[in-house]
């Protein structure tokens, strides 16, 4: 029955030859006749043969069926469209007749294996078939259907090919029955057809837009009766166009959302006139334009992709609509992004409320966040943001409502509430994860700040910077977002509003904050982070150590923040910010507190003021602390990188001098204030950097302070100094006394040469200060990032004088000399490693005193503070890497007697040996390929050195002994013996466990260095060193040595695998024959 219908099918579309186009008839007469001859040939194949029986009597019973069915009709392109209708109708029925009882009867087993492929529907047809029922649909649609639309209503035949201005001059519109009722019939059957899966795919996927204008024609254009109105002219009834309404309403929820949003922009026609040559809502490209809707068709096109976009996925459904198939990347696709998204902010007239649509709206904005696949999720991602920051921008309440609450409402659920009630949920960690992620793709990727989304993220922004602070603990994912998300905003930010946000991260302003109380951020399954409830310390000095550490680390976390922020001025300003509130704690700390008679106050407000003193205390402690991580964590270029942040610099320091002098106190704390302060102004005014006339105005902050100096201060050098300064300021270097120079001079010179950390003076032309690194230090001074002008600045201090610089190096190194004795240990410890850093960079005169260095090193080694003696051990290092054979013999002297080498002789003590010892061993490092050549005597004296009477001493010989040998290599090999039979004697009979663990460790080295060279070096020994690491393993009582012996065992296994085994290299080589 199937074969017989597409059979038919087939004889009505029978294609025209080309034999009946070269009669010299028009295209419209020719296709008229291939119609009738069709149509002939049907009804004789019908009356005729056998095969088309069943057919035939399936055919004469839809006929009867059919109440719209016009068997007299004068018009033949509708005779022949009734044909066509009539036998889908019949293939249809058949169809679902067949589907109905292969449902019923149940399916018998299948004997084959369970990988083969289950029954075949009886309604799938096959490629002809379908090619077959394709071009019927075709004819059905192009004479049934287009003919009966209204113009501007659906794409006209005329813009579809040049065959449909024939088409549509064959059809007769003024025979019965009418042309809206022949839509009607055409849509009705062809809907009908669609209810069969098998059918609705031929008919929906290439006529879609056809039947959606045939149906929005019948049941929404406007009914104007013209003329008479007997009955052939009458319209639909209200019945049947309530019919339509319905079945377009279920066509459009039934079919696939893009496709059906694509398709009402088609029907919504193009531009006006006066836009010609756009293609107005059409999403496709290219083309001829569309001709323009009638008002009654837009206005229900917008209404239904109103409908379409607030319904569930509607946002989705539009996004791909317009956006499938456009590609990645090109200005086009971002055009069609940024169109989308101003469709999707800007509320539709039809909506009821703009309430309504932005809460149904915004929430699937920001699922357009959230999707995997790479091309799809970077257009969804631009359409998101884009729409974001339109809505922030234009719609800001309810922007805030729907759209920035959801977004940071895990961020916000952190921070409130409290932990008394464990049963509150936590935040998840796909929670977290998603929120941080979708606030990245909006902030940082989209980029589009504003005033309301800097507000929403501010008020979360101490729990994600704590969330931050968490993730550079761990391991985590969450860490580079984190860090993006908060730079951001701090860039963008209002400066005042930046500068108060730092603080209050510091802790200046309260509490922090961030997350609430009773719960603690926990590592995720995932890589990422969650809240979860803190366990309860009931050891109040943990508690207390845990709050303590946790306020250094979160400072800590917001220096490094401000590190990246390496173009920006901000760190700078708040380092300044920073130290004007140093100087006012400075003016407080002093002050005699007024006498608070406690007595007559209540427990309450006791309590109250002494709470309040606490918060005092600890805000200045945190002050000072953040002061400190600052100035050790972040370089002199990036706090000061401005000439207006150097002045304010100074202008910070010569303040807090001026409050010294107004409270008459005088410590040497504030006279180095007083003398980097002065030294620095000194610096910047003699001439070796060039003064704009803004700098000159930048400084005159410093007048007044420098007035007060002038006054106040009880040196007159001082005095006279600070006044020529203000006289050189106020004439904008029209007056430059000589002591500005001078003092400049020294104040550079002595610096740069001489200047140990720590170390003050109460005069300033003998020994000028400077702040730490933040003017004169050569290592920081070719940074790119510094502007020339500051480059100026900060190098102007070290401008060589080719007057003064022999001398006082001269000075300086015999300066070094006797603060190297001093009492003081900070004073005494830079001192030595000065002149290590001289002997390193080659200084003629620490070279040429290299017997004094030695003798002033070994004297420090005795030092009881390891600040001195790992100065004194660093500077013998270094000695003995610029002079090793003259060093060496000394060194190892003093290690072998344990006493002093030359005059006056007298012992040393176990520990100055034992430091000797990690001198050498350092030495043995420095050496790398000149191991060989220094190494031989020191073999001797760490081998002698195993024997000694003290276990120390045998460990700290045997650990240097490992340190040389594994940098020997084959000059190992007449030694071999004796390391074998020294380490093995070691192994077996030495009572001290760390004896046995240095030599076991020894041995471990000695593979280590040697790797593959160990069979050709250590190949008469091997066999014992490995008899003795067997027996460590077997029945040493010491852990740690028998855990030294496996590591040995496991080196020593893979250099045989190694040996035995090589690896296999697919190389060829080419031997060129002579």
């Amino acid at each position: 029955m199937v074969t017989a219908l597409i059979k038919s099918l087939s004889i009505l579309t029978k294609p025209i030859r080309e034999a009946q186009w070269s009669n010299g008839q028009s295209t419209q007469t020719s296709l008229v006749l291939a119609l009738q001859r069709n149509l002939s040939e049907l009804r004789e194949s019908m009356s005729a043969g056998e095969e088309l029986e069943e057919a035939r009597r399936l055919l004469e019973e839809v006929r009867r069926d059919s109440t719209w069915f016009c068997s007299d009709a004068n018009d033949l392109t509708w005779c022949f469209v009734q044909e066509c209708l009539l036998l889908l109708l019949c293939l249809a029925r058949h169809l679902n007749r067949l589907v109905e009882a292969f449902n019923q009867i149940p399916a018998a087993p299948n004997p084959a294996t369970p990988e083969a492929a289950p029954p075949l529907p009886p309604d799938v047809l096959s490629v002809a078939q379908q090619k077959t029922l394709g071009a019927v649909l075709q004819f059905v649609v192009t004479l049934g259907l287009c003919p009966y639309l209204a113009p501007g209503v659906g794409v006209a035949l005329g813009l579809r090919s040049a065959f449909g201005a024939a088409v549509e001059g064959a059809v007769r519109h003024d025979v019965a029955p009418t042309g809206e009722r022949r839509l009607l019939i055409t849509a009705n059957v062809l809907l009908e057809v669609s209810a069969l899966s098998s059918l609705a795919t031929p008919v929906f996927t290439r006529h879609l837009g056809d039947i959606m204008a045939a149906l929005c024609q019948l049941a929404y254009r406007p009914q104007r009766p013209e003329g008479d109105s007997t009955k052939s002219n009458k319209g639909l009834t209200v019945e049947e166009r309530k019919t339509c309404k319905e079945a377009l309403h279920s066509l459009l929820g039934k079919v696939y959302q893009p496709i059906v949003i694509k398709e009402l922009l088609v029907l919504q026609g193009g531009p006006k006139q006066g836009s010609s040559g756009s293609r107005g809502g059409c999403p496709g490209g290219g083309g001829k334009a569309l001709s323009q809707a009638p008002p009654w068709l837009r206005r229900l096109c917008g209404q239904l992709l109103s409908d379409r976009l607030m319904q569930p996925q509607g946002v989705q459904a539009v996004v791909r609509a317009i956006l499938e198939g456009t590609g990645a990347g090109g200005d086009s696709d971002w055009r069609k992004c940024d169109a989308v998204a101003k469709i999707l902010a800007a509320c539709p007239q039809q909506s009821l409320s703009a309430e309504c649509y932005y809460s149904q709206v915004c929430p699937q904005v920001l699922e357009l966040l959230h999707f995997k696949d790479k091309l799809t999720a970077q257009q969804f991602q631009r359409v998101a943001t884009r729409a974001a920051f339109i809505m922030v921008q234009d719609r800001p309440e309810f922007a805030q409502r729907f759209l920035l609450f959801p977004l940071l409402s895990p961020l916000r659920r952190c921070a409130q509430g409290t932990g008394d009630d464990l049963s509150q949920d936590a935040v998840e960690e796909w929670e977290l994860t998603r929120c941080i992620e979708d606030v990245y793709k909006i902030c940082v990727v989209g980029n589009n700040p504003s005033e309301v989304l800097l507000k929403a993220l501010a008020d979360v922004y101490s729990t994600l910077f704590n969330l931050f602070c968490f993730t550079k603990q761990n391991v985590s994912h969450l860490r580079t977002s984190c860090q993006e998300i908060l730079l951001w905003c701090l860039s963008h930010s209002e400066r005042s509003a930046s500068l108060l946000l730092l603080k209050r991260l510091c802790g200046l302003l309260g509490e922090v904050g961030g997350v609430r109380h009773g719960f603690q951020f926990s590592p995720g399954s995932e890589g990422g982070a969650r809240l979860t409830v803190r366990e309860l310390n009931s050891d109040e000095d943990d508690a207390l150590y845990e709050k303590v550490s946790g306020e250094q680390w979160r400072v800590q976390c917001l220096v490094q923040l401000l590190e990246e922020m390496k173009d920006s001025d901000l760190p700078g300003e708040f380092f300044l910010l920073l130290l004007q509130d140093l100087t006012a704690v400075a003016a407080e700390q002093d002050e005699v507190e007024q006498e608070v008679n406690t007595s007559s106050m209540t427990l309450l407000e006791l309590e109250q003021h002494l709470l309040g003193r606490a918060g005092g205390h600890g805000q200045r402690l945190a002050l000072l602390q953040a002061l400190a991580i600052m100035c050790e964590g972040l370089p002199h270029t990036q706090l000061l990188c401005k000439p207006t942040q150097v002045v304010g610099f100074i202008a910070s320091m010569l303040q807090r001098a001026c409050v010294s002098l107004e409270r008459g106190t005088d410590s040497p704390v504030e006279s180095q204030t007083l003398s980097m302060g002065i030294g620095l102004v000194a610096t910047l005014l003699s001439g070796a950097a060039e003064l704009t006339a803004d700098d000159y105005s930048s400084m005159t902050a410093l007048l007044p302070h420098l007035e007060q100096i002038s006054q106040q201060h009880q040196e007159p050098v001082i005095q006279e100094l600070a006044s020529d300064l203000r006289a050189t300021i106020a004439t904008h270097g029209a007056y430059r006394p000589t002591t500005v120079p001078k003092t400049a001079g020294q104040h550079s010179t002595a610096h740069s040469l001489t200047q140990p950390a720590g170390h003050s003076s109460n005069s300033l032309p003998a020994r000028p200060q400077v702040p730490s690194q933040s003017i004169s230090h050569p290592k920081h001074t070719t940074d790119p990032s510094v502007t020339p002008k500051v480059k100026d600045f900060q190098t102007a201090g070290r401008i060589p004088n080719p007057g003064i610089s022999e001398a006082l190096r001269s000075k300086a190194f015999s300066e070094c000399l006797l603060e190297a004795c001093d009492l003081d240990v900070p004073t005494r410890a830079v001192a030595l490693r000065s002149l290590t850093r001289s002997i390193r960079d080659g200084d003629e005169e620490a070279l040429r005193n290299k017997e004094k260095l030695l003798t002033l090193f070994l004297e420090n080694l005795e030092h009881e503070d390891s600040f001195v003696y790992l100065s004194a051990i660093q500077g013998l290092a270094v000695l003995a890497d610029s002079f090793p054979e003259q060093i060496l013999q000394r060194l190892l002297g003093e290690y072998q007697t344990g006493a002093t080498v030359g005059p006056p002789k007298r012992e040393r003590s176990l520990e100055t040996r034992l430091k000797v010892g990690e001198v050498l061993m350092r030495a043995c490092r420095a050496m790398g390929d000149l191991a060989p050549h220094y190494g031989r005597p020191l073999i001797g004296v760490f081998l002698s050195g195993t024997r000694d009477k003290d276990s120390s001493v045998r460990a700290s010989s045997l650990s240097n002994l490992g340190e040389l040998c594994q940098r020997l290599n084959f000059s190992l090999g007449p030694l071999a013996q004796e390391l074998s039979m020294c380490l093995t004697a070691l192994i077996k009979t030495d009572r001290e466990a760390e004896v046995r663990r240095a030599a076991v460790h020894v041995i471990a080295l000695v593979l280590r260095g040697l790797s593959d060279k160990t069979t050709q070096v250590l190949g008469d020994v091997l066999s014992e060193l490995y008899r003795a690491l067997k027996g460590v393993v077997r029945s040493d009582p010491d852990d740690v040595a028998v855990l030294h012996a496996q590591l040995a065992l496991e080196e020593l296994d893979d250099i045989m695998r190694r040996s035995i085994f090589p690896q296999q290299k697919l190389e060829k080589k080419i031997v060129v024959l002579p």
